[in-house]
């Protein structure tokens, strides 16, 4: 981006047109010293703008046509189509909105890169940074004349790029092709993900027509709330024009939300796939981080060359982080979302990383391993560690289709707690501590073993408590195993020596017919494992 701070004058006399979030598209004439300027337009003061006819008509001409192109269809897009099918038989009759969301404002006239909400993604089968504003809907129709034999046709509605013939092409910064590139059209959608397509500008007929009661033979709206504020005034006004109790509607909206989360508990083959290629990737960004910790060591930010080592390998082979990076050395590991990453990192600490790539598809990796700064544990920083790795294989040991997922943390915390009582620590017996009504060992891993993983790093987060922590597994499902132990400086409760080390290990794991998948195994676990591999990084 253009900064206009380190422009000559004449320089920004040329420069084009930034059109802020809360102004609209296209150039608008200079303002004259005695008129008041709307607050909304101050952003444009760093440019001059030309406005001039002949610019206009210039900018307008001489660019050559877009060659038609026949898109193939989308490897993801049979899977989506099941997805919907799937929503649209949860809710016959009713229509369902699905917004993606709108671009995030980051600073002044600034965006953070698009990611689409979660849900959109699942059903849509767009992934990377399409599409911002845009919209899914479901129209109820009569049951089995719908897309793929279903209740519901879906339309993806959103704003289509503007010709260059247009000033949008080269005034809008937020939606010109000029500013930000070409944009995939209506049709190609169409083509790549088997969905209907049409513009957001036939958005609001959609959405509200026919609303009301249904007992007065209207029809029920339900929104996926909270992801575009837009979408949402749009809905409640329907719903208060409509004498629809807003009460009861979000209720109802509150149950497609949870659907939607629900409906990602068990990942499809694609969707395995490409938890694959993120945790391959993640895997790299591990090589990536050994081989810059030499130069960490000696710096006094140390855990951001970490954490720069891993995002670079992220975006090189990914979309982004799945999640900000936690790169916490020495007692900054005993801070559990530790992200300020700005310690330094020395010989004789332990590193504790925990990253992930997030890939184009938008599906994340998760997992930690703790490092060795200097390529070797302490007799007492293995000791913890061979504790958390126990507890990471006891709970490897029980996953397998029928158990119950809160088993997977009883497994790992009780091992923990049986360490923990050996070393002396818990002051109560083993079986007060492990009872409900103690906890005691929680002290030192306050946090659950498992979550849910796919587009979200924390999955499937609205699912009924019945559904998640009280589920079944069943093949398909991906989650994470990770068990730590963390010491503060400040805990009197443990031996000086302990204190300043925390240690957490985290793998992905998928469950099969037959037990579980460790889909990070090729990352070392073992103590002997990781000083073996750290050394021959150095070495290569």
């Amino acid at each position: 981006m253009t900064s206009s701070e380190n422009m000559t004058s004449s320089e920004k006399q040329d420069e084009f047109d930034v059109v802020s979030p809360s102004s609209s598209a296209g150039f608008t004439p200079a303002q004259a010293p005695d008129q008041a300027q709307e607050l909304s337009d101050r952003v444009n003061n760093r440019s001059q703008r030309p406005t001039s006819e002949a610019f206009k008509e210039f900018m307008a001409s001489s660019w050559a046509p877009a060659e038609p192109v026949q898109h193939e269809r989308d490897e993801v897009a049979d899977h989506a189509s099941a997805r919907r099918s799937a929503v649209s038989a949860q809710f016959p009759g009713e229509r369902l909105v699905i917004p993606a969301g709108p671009h995030k404002v980051r600073s002044n006239d600034t965006d953070y890169r698009f990611r689409p909400h979660s849900a959109f993604a699942h059903l849509s089968g767009l992934g990377v940074d399409h599409e911002p504003g845009a919209v899914l809907v479901f129209e109820p129709v009569d049951e089995g004349t719908g897309d793929h034999g279903s209740g519901h046709e879906v339309t993806l509605y959103f704003k289509p790029m503007a010709g260059r013939d247009t000033q949008e092409f080269y005034a809008d910064a937020r939606h010109g092709e000029f500013w930000i590139g070409p944009r995939p059209g209506l049709e190609e959608f169409a083509q790549r993900l088997g969905l209907r397509t049409a513009d957001s500008g036939a958005l609001e007929v959609a959405v509200t027509k026919n609303a009301g009661p249904v007992e007065f033979g209207g029809t029920r709206i339900r929104l996926l709330r909270e992801v575009d504020m837009d979408v949402d005034a749009l809905v409640d006004t329907s719903r208060i024009n409509t004498t629809v109790d807003l009460e009861t509607s979000d209720a109802f909206d509150g149950e497609l939300a949870e659907a939607l989360s629900e409906l990602r508990l068990v990942k499809d083959e694609w969707e395995v796939a490409q938890m694959r290629v993120s945790v391959d990737a993640t895997i790299a960004g591990f090589h990536d981080v050994i081989a810059a910790l030499p130069r960490a060591a000696d710096h006094a930010r140390g855990e951001r060359i970490v954490e720069g080592a891993f995002f670079a390998r992220a975006r090189l082979e990914g979309n982004d982080l799945g999640y900000d990076t936690i790169a916490a050395a020495g007692n900054n590991a005993t801070v559990l979302h530790w992200i300020r990453n700005h310690g330094a990192v020395r010989r004789g600490d332990l590193l504790l990383l925990d990253a992930g790539v997030e890939a184009d598809s938008l599906y994340t990796a998760d997992i930690t391993r703790t490092l060795p700064v200097n390529g070797e544990f302490s007799p007492t920083q293995r000791r913890i560690y061979d504790a958390v790795l126990a507890a990471a294989d006891a709970a490897f040991a029980v996953v397998r289709p029928g158990i119950r997922f809160r088993e997977i943390h009883a497994a790992a915390v009780t091992v923990l707690a049986e360490h923990l009582d050996d070393w002396g620590l818990l002051p109560v017996s083993l079986e007060e501590a492990l009872a409900e009504t103690g906890q005691h060992h929680r002290r030192w891993m306050p946090h659950g073993t498992s979550h849910h993983l796919g587009l979200d790093v924390h999955d499937c987060a609205q699912a009924k408590r019945e559904l998640y922590l009280d589920g079944v597994l069943e093949p398909g499902m991906v989650f994470t195993i990770e068990p730590g132990l963390y010491f503060k400086n400040e805990d009197l409760a443990v031996p000086a020596e302990f204190r300043g080390i925390g240690i957490r290990i985290e793998d992905d794991v998928l469950v099969t017919p037959d037990g579980a998948e460790n889909l990070s195994a090729a990352l070392p676990r073992t103590a002997q494992d990781i000083e073996r591999w750290m050394q021959q990084v150095w070495n290569d």
